[in-house]
């Protein structure tokens, strides 16, 4: 066990209850659900566009998107830059439409929306349903990249730090709710930037320059250093099913969607998008670039998701190494505590009050049940992640593809085709759910293309085909009051 890596990463862990304790002292009196999973939405822009980055950006991003940029060269860093539009996209086609509904119908999570605009309790136990699934995968992949990182960085055992780990996450999160997450996310966001710039420039320097590190990457292997990369793996579907997945579709996402209810005012919209856009183009680039170089400084890596602690520890001092360390621990846990809200916010406020609304003045009650949700959820998902795989992004791109092919489209035609009814909300979130379902687990790439892109197709039409029937809503249905 490393002590100089791992005392800087415990103090940064205590500075985290720390801001949790500061959130749970600053909670406004009113609506418990409203504090708990919104924060009475008072986020200003440049909490916003930090929130939005960190829950965006993941163990993917820091642990599994540098892995592939290691194994398959800088073709992938190239590939990782068509992210950049994805704050933009949320907060432009969500945005300030979305928040003023959201006002308007009192909504405090996706599914109130759901269910204030297509008037159907079945649509939001499929919607609860779906979440919860594809959660539990998500946050299994972050749990497995912060036991990697404790793992490869600090000489922890895997199952060591995963026990550290998950119930550091699911403790804070139980306590502190939204406003503990999102002050979080604004602190993480700055350690994630400085952590990234930092220990790009220290790998290229252990390179020997950024022209060393591209000749001896050439010389492992000339494919490496193509826009095609290593197994000329990015060829044109590729890159465009990449483009949805992790782009366009990521309007869909519900933790990145509920982002989009939680803030101040216009302004902060504003804001969040041009800070949230820089601070998305500084990590995605710095990260991957560091991963692909990573190559040049640590050719011989068996695992390519473990680049990034590797690199850490090779080319930066203990001490900074352990600083440094809280970077991807940043993203990886500013994400979960997002995904960890969302689920135990769909199973009390979506689920149990659905069933029983008789409960919502019983704050008392609704407190420990939220805390309790969220708490046995962590552990949940930590013993999913005890026997991890070799690479994550693969299952962490498979969790988000169904959360956007449940989502996607009932929740953008929802706020802009007025004559959207549950009917085709219905059609499209069961036929995107079914064909993502049977193209994933039988790794089945229609044309090359990623099952996501066939699954939203093919989705959009049964939303169309199914808007012919059912019950026309309301003309005022998105029209503010």
């Amino acid at each position: 066990m490393q002590t100089e890596v791992l005392l800087p990463l415990i103090a940064y862990l205590l500075l985290v209850f720390g801001l949790s304790v500061y959130a749970y002292t600053r909670r406004e009196q009113g609506n418990f659900l409203t504090e708990y999973f919104l924060g009475n939405r008072s986020m200003g822009g440049f909490v916003l566009a930090m929130t939005l980055t960190a829950t965006y950006i993941s163990a993917s991003s820091f642990i599994g998107g540098p892995g592939a940029a290691y194994k398959f060269g800088l073709g992938w860093v190239l590939l990782a830059m068509i992210q950049l539009p994805a704050v933009w996209l949320s907060l432009g086609v969500l945005g300030k439409k979305f928040a003023i509904l959201a006002r308007r119908y009192n909504a405090v999570t996706l599914n109130d929306m759901l269910f204030a605009r297509y008037r159907s309790r079945l649509l939001v136990w499929l919607a609860s349903l779906s979440l919860l699934v594809a959660f539990l995968g998500a946050m299994t992949v972050q749990f497995i990249g912060g036991a990697r990182l404790l793992e490869t960085a600090a000489g922890i055992p895997y199952d060591t730090g995963l026990l550290i780990f998950g119930i550091s996450i699911a403790l804070y999160t139980a306590f502190g709710g939204f406003r503990a997450s999102v002050l979080n996310d604004a602190m993480q966001g700055l350690v994630m930037l400085l952590g990234t710039i930092l220990l790009l420039i220290a790998v290229i320097h252990a390179a020997g320059g950024l022209h060393s590190a591209v000749d001896k990457l050439r010389q492992i292997d000339p494919k490496l250093v193509s826009v095609h990369g290593g197994d000329d793996v990015l060829s044109l579907p590729f890159m465009a099913s990449f483009w949805i997945l992790v782009c366009f579709g990521v309007i869909g996402l519900p933790h990145t969607a509920v982002r989009c209810i939680s803030y101040k005012d216009s302004k902060a919209v504003h804001r969040g998008i041009v800070l949230g856009t820089i601070v998305v183009a500084v990590l995605m680039f710095g990260m991957h670039l560091a991963g692909a170089l990573g190559r040049a400084v640590l050719p011989d890596l068996k695992i390519p998701d473990q680049v990034i602690p590797t690199l850490m520890i090779t080319v930066l001092p203990p001490y900074a190494a352990g600083i440094f360390l809280a970077a991807p621990m940043a993203a990886i846990m500013s994400t979960i505590n997002a995904q960890l809200l969302q689920s135990s916010a769909t199973i009390v406020k979506d689920l149990y009050l659905g069933i029983k609304p008789e409960q919502l003045t019983n704050e008392r009650k609704l407190k420990r049940l939220t805390s309790w949700a969220t708490f046995i959820l962590g552990l949940l998902v930590l013993l999913a992640a005890w026997r991890p795989p070799e690479m994550i992004i693969w299952l962490n791109l498979l969790a988000f593809g169904g959360l956007e092919a449940v989502f996607l489209w009932p929740l953008v035609l929802g706020l802009y085709w007025e004559r959207a009814n549950a009917a085709g909300a219905l059609s499209a979130m069961i036929v995107g759910a079914v064909c993502y379902t049977l193209l994933a687990s039988l790794d089945l790439h229609i044309a090359g293309l990623h099952p996501i892109v066939p699954s939203l197709l093919l989705s959009l039409l049964a939303f169309y085909a199914g808007n012919k029937f059912g019950k026309q809503p309301r003309e005022t249905v998105l029209r503010p009051s």
